[in-house]
């Protein structure tokens, strides 16, 4: 099952599967599908997992099983492929909640997301290869930007897992957080980006802009009342 929850424009998306260790079938890419269409409208996005066990733990085998023959397999690899690139792609800043460790496909899915906050007992790994395969929902590409080509290769090719603090020293992971109140420490972050600025600031982060195109988001912010209500209040402070 996949939850979804939109309050003061950050949208949370909850793959909540206990039996399976929040591992994801094609029912549960079909639900992932209808929760990023439905967050369309909001500022910012997080992805997590339900419990403090797994955030996801890969693609349910016992489901996808079933999948035998190479056109089944590439078709399932392209559908979660597209997931995970519409959660990159989303127009705020993305979060991935790592409330649990992510393995293999899970993973895949956390790197899609533009900045992840783990539990300080969290486990996380591209361990693809103990299965004699290899990630192909886009893993290994955004890890490789992440931490740079043969840092990914040799955390892939040899299913290497990381303890969230040596995560956090290569760059896989931004923000480690205490356990006791991991829940409501990600959320405030993940509220304080859902901005309009927060959106702009990421438009210049991820992609090439030309001053011209960087000057104009920053004076459409410039004259909302919103960055003038915020100035009057430093403003006043100094009076």
């Amino acid at each position: 099952m996949v939850e979804l929850e939109i309050e003061n424009g950050l949208a949370v998306v909850t793959i909540d599967r206990p039996h399976a260790r929040n591992a994801v079938d094609l029912t549960t890419m079909a639900e992932l599908e209808k929760a990023l269409d439905a967050a369309g409208g909001a500022l910012a996005l997080a992805v997590t997992g339900a419990g403090d066990k797994a955030f996801v733990s890969g693609g349910d085998l016992k489901e996808l099983a079933r999948l035998r023959t190479e056109p089944e397999a590439a078709q399932m690899a392209l559908r979660m492929r597209a997931i995970c690139d519409r959660v990159a792609a989303f127009p705020g800043p993305v979060v991935a909640a790592l409330n649990g460790h992510a393995f293999g496909g899970g993973a895949e899915v956390a790197v899609a997301a533009d900045l992840r906050i783990a539990a300080e007992d969290v486990r996380i790994g591209f361990n693809q290869s103990r299965l004699a395969i290899v990630p192909a929902w886009g893993g290994a590409e955004r890890l490789a930007r992440l931490v740079g080509p043969g840092r990914a290769l040799l955390l892939a090719g040899t299913g290497r897992i990381l303890d969230a603090a040596e995560a956090e020293r290569l760059g896989l992971v931004d923000l480690v957080l205490p356990r006791a109140g991991f829940s409501g420490a990600w959320r405030e972050v993940a509220r304080a980006l859902a901005t309009a600025q927060a959106r702009e600031i990421k438009k210049l982060t991820t992609r090439t802009r030309t001053p011209e195109e960087a000057a104009a988001a920053f004076a459409r912010l410039w004259v909302a009342d919103e960055h003038w209500e915020a100035a009057e209040r430093v403003m006043s402070r100094g009076k």
